[in-house]
């Protein structure tokens, strides 16, 4: 993981870009169409961070946090290459946008994943997001999986 780095990016950074293109065709085909994300997708005008892993020059991952109030924010666009899966450039990701957040100020995080995204699941819950009520634009959303977990002190999560 020593040649992994994980930079703040603007939105409409390229490979920030490509990787987000990517994600989207992957939970298309998944969801059998576009339909599979409630409310506003995120923009450069309501994300707060955007982060985009490269390893060897090349973009393998990238996540991002847009603010729901003044305490907490929500992780979207997380997303890793599938032939980086599995290689620890998830959690480098999540545990970076974590402590982005603590330095915000924001002591909880939220997200969003999906039914048919066990995996996605798995992973949030291996790293201590606890299942929530559907919150937001997913209350209502029989496709959406809700999540969160509290930063700073007691949450595990310091600013480094």
């Amino acid at each position: 993981m020593s040649d992994l780095i994980i930079e703040e990016r603007a939105w409409d950074d390229p490979a920030g870009a490509a990787l987000r293109a990517a994600q989207e065709a992957e939970l298309d085909a998944r969801y059998g169409g576009e339909s599979h994300e409630p409310g506003d997708h995120p923009s450069a005008a309501d994300v707060d961070v955007f982060l985009v892993a490269t390893r060897a020059g090349a973009p393998v991952g990238c996540g991002a946090l847009r603010r729901l109030d003044p305490s907490s924010a929500e992780i979207k666009r997380m997303y890793v290459v599938p032939a980086a899966r599995g290689t620890g450039v998830a959690a480098a990701v999540l545990r970076a946008l974590e402590r982005r957040a603590v330095q915000l100020g924001w002591g909880t995080l939220r997200l969003e994943t999906g039914t048919l995204q066990p995996d996605a699941r798995r992973f949030y819950e291996r790293e201590g997001y606890h299942r929530i009520p559907r919150f937001g634009v997913y209350v209502g959303s029989e496709l959406s999986v809700c999540y969160e977990r509290a930063l700073g002190p007691g949450g595990g999560v310091g600013v480094v």
